[in-house]
């Protein structure tokens, strides 16, 4: 998540002080990933070093404002304008729980499974439940929209994570099968990066 790049699209809008953009980016997210304080001056500092914003003196009650520069807007441009990279994915923890658990001593991976689906689904319905509220009254501004898409795409991301712990599920059901001498072979070569568009279509639209 870049919170960089996220205050200077709200920067975008007008000078703004260091809580007011925790709170105006919460609101875009629905505080999906809630920031504090901190962090937001933290990465104010440093944009500042890097010339991307500039102090623009006090609000009325005495807060210290920043506002975007002319660098600052076309490092946003270029972030909006360039595809966010698929090619380093970041590490993902239930998948190297499951690659882990293969074959462990004492571990019953399709209870790890079960277990997982469990959650898993139990958050694809809480955010479905979410969006079934956001959608009884027409959004009406920005802030409203941005939230449904945020929660629309961890819709989707929870519904993908269910459909990979069911093929991961009958992958270890055929595992299972094979004779002890082919449960053995060896490691695979790592996969080479993925480039330009990601592989596999993206999820339908709702």
């Amino acid at each position: 998540m870049s919170i960089r790049h996220g205050l200077l699209a709200l920067l975008e809008r007008g000078p703004r002080y260091g809580s007011q953009l925790r709170t105006e980016f919460e609101s875009r997210t629905g505080a999906t990933w809630p920031l504090n304080v901190g962090q937001v001056y933290t990465t104010l500092s440093r944009l500042e070093r890097d010339g991307m914003v500039e102090q623009d003196g006090e609000d009325g009650s005495g807060h210290a404002l920043y506002a975007i520069t002319d660098p600052g807007r076309a490092e946003l441009n270029s972030w909006f304008r360039t595809p966010v990279d698929r090619s380093n994915p970041p590490r993902d923890e239930l998948a190297i729980k499951l690659a882990m658990a293969v074959g462990a001593p004492g571990v019953d991976i399709r209870e790890v499974i079960q277990s997982q689906r469990h959650h898993t689904v139990q958050a694809m319905q809480d955010y479905t439940r979410l969006k079934a509220r956001a959608l009884g009254t027409e959004p009406v501004n920005r802030d409203e929209v941005a939230w449904l898409l945020v929660l629309e795409q961890l819709i989707f991301q929870t519904e993908a994570e269910a459909r990979w712990l069911d093929h991961c599920e009958a992958r270890l059901v055929r595992l299972s099968m094979l004779p002890p001498d082919e449960d053995t072979a060896a490691a695979p070569e790592p996969a080479a990066p993925v480039t330009g568009t990601a592989a596999g279509h993206p999820a339908e639209q709702r």
